[in-house]
């Protein structure tokens, strides 16, 4: 390897080496405070040295990595929501376990999945795809489990890892059918294959689709939906956040370079597979949160129906449906670690704040805290102003230009149903206040050392991002296209 093979590769070996110095620290002396601080710090390190990175992109690192402005972009979402969510687990970690416990050892797991998170981001080749993968997967079943003196968390955890399981499972079966037709492992060598059949086989179309099923499974996509609801309810909350953001973001920016390089989209049954994906995840996403009386699974539910309108830009295919869903994800990503970072904080008094009853008055005890809730269920809802409006604008413009009529009237129509749960919590949150000769005297305003300064910081981060990107999202759109067209170039240059 040259230099310059180093510099594209130093936010993942800054990562690898952080977690290095982290566990190291762990070991020599625990000290919650500190290896928080650690964390963070490595995360914020990383971050800086994308722009270093980018001195040298576009570039293919070996067959296995490419570094481009399409990585580096997700790169930067991954380290970012990362930071908000360490920010936010301190306080929560104190509220749930004594010093005696142990905690450090969650921020290390934090960083090992982060760092899965940018293998997925820069992988051209299914060993990358699935270590990545792999390493996402298990520290966060490490995570989810956490809590471990308690049901709820246990559970979700196997869970979870019989759905990676699953998902490996598919994952490895659909590639060993992939390699077996096409002798080739790299995304571009595929596609090339590809593009060479004037017919496409039939083991190498089912190994392709197992592959999509195991990312399916990871994404929560209906009707691989079930894992979802009882994992974000039953895994502690900044986790629930975790894989609400970061983890699906990973995946999500895997999925589009695949989609990109294999030419995937040019496949009718796939793009017949995505457009039922699409549907069904949208109305039983929608439909189920309706049901709902728990936040947490509300989200959930919530969660299942956006990747649905993720999938309906992705199928409008080109430019176009790359920036809408680069955009929508990240919105998406601001959106829920506004809401989830509103339960962290608000549980980090004590006991999980998931239920809907939970919130009723939260204006008239906490208002900062219902302000950011009400902000992130607006730009949910998709509330013109906020950046949940710019979202699916962006997704239903990319689904007009490609035809996709019937899809975009399901987006639509989805759309206008979720207003009625996202507005009911919304209400619930200037309701009456259920007991107020219950509640202590201290609860009855908001004080400033019941949140932690870094959580304040963190959600003020994300209030402001919501905002901006809902009135001027222009330079974000702006450098979504470089990175688009970085990734289109990358695929042009390639013999």
């Amino acid at each position: 390897m040259i230099l310059q093979d180093f510099i594209a590769l130093s936010p993942i070996l800054d990562l690898g080496a952080f977690c290095l110095v982290t566990m190291l620290a762990i070991a020599f002396r625990r000290n919650h405070a500190r290896i928080a601080v650690c964390a963070f710090l490595s995360c914020l390190f990383t971050l800086a040295t994308l722009p270093w990175a980018a001195t040298v992109a576009p570039r293919a690192v070996t067959t296995l990595l490419v570094v481009d402005g399409h990585a580096l972009l997700y790169m930067g979402l991954v380290l970012s929501a990362t930071m908000v969510i360490i920010a936010l687990s301190y306080r929560y970690l104190n509220s749930q376990f004594h010093e005696k416990d142990g905690v450090e050892e969650y921020y290390l797991l934090l960083l090992l999945a982060t760092f899965g998170g940018l293998v997925l981001t820069t992988a051209a080749h299914f060993v990358s795809f699935f270590l990545g993968f792999e390493l996402l997967g298990l520290s966060l079943c490490s995570l989810i489990g956490y809590l471990r003196t308690r049901r709820n968390p246990l559970e979700a955890a196997v869970k979870y890892l019989l759905l990676s399981i699953t998902a490996s499972a598919f994952l490895l079966f659909g590639l060993a059918l992939l390699y077996f037709e096409s002798g080739a492992m790299t995304f571009h060598e595929v596609g090339v294959s590809v593009k060479q059949w004037q017919t496409v086989p039939a083991l190498w179309l089912g190994g392709l689709i197992l592959v999509l099923v195991g990312i399916a499974l990871k994404l929560g996509l209906a009707p691989f939906h079930m894992w979802i609801p009882d994992v974000y309810q039953g895994a502690p909350t900044p986790i629930t956040t975790y894989i609400a953001t970061v983890s699906k973001a990973a995946v999500m920016a895997l999925l589009l370079r695949l989609a990109t390089e294999v030419g995937i989209l040019e496949l009718p049954p796939v793009v017949h597979l995505f457009s039922l994906l699409a549907v069904v995840s949208m109305i039983t996403g929608n439909v189920l949160a309706l049901l709902q009386q728990n936040v947490k699974r509300l989200l959930a539910y919530s969660s299942i129906a956006h990747f649905g309108y993720v999938l309906v830009a992705l199928l409008a295919g080109g430019p176009p449906a790359a920036e809408a869903v680069t955009f929508y994800v990240i919105v998406y990503c601001a959106m829920s670690l506004g809401a989830f970072g509103v339960v962290t904080v608000y549980s980090s008094e004590g006991g999980e704040k998931d239920r809907v009853e939970d919130y009723q008055g939260l204006f008239w005890t906490r208002p900062w805290l219902a302000g950011m809730l009400a902000l992130s269920l607006l730009s949910l809802a998709g509330i013109p102003v906020t950046a949940g409006f710019i979202g699916k604008f962006y997704a239903i413009a990319a689904g007009v230009d490609a035809g996709l009529w019937w899809l975009v009237l399901a987006l639509i129509a989805n759309s206008v149903v979720s207003l009625y749960y996202y507005l009911r919590l919304f209400v619930t949150l200037f309701g009456e206040v259920t007991a107020p000769a219950t509640l202590p005297e201290a609860q009855t305003v908001q004080r400033p050392e019941f949140f932690s300064w870094p959580a304040v910081c963190s959600l003020g981060f994300v209030a402001s991002i919501i905002l901006v990107l809902g009135v001027y999202p222009e330079p974000l759109i702006q450098l979504i296209r470089e990175s688009v067209s970085n990734l289109l170039m990358v695929v042009a240059q390639r013999p």
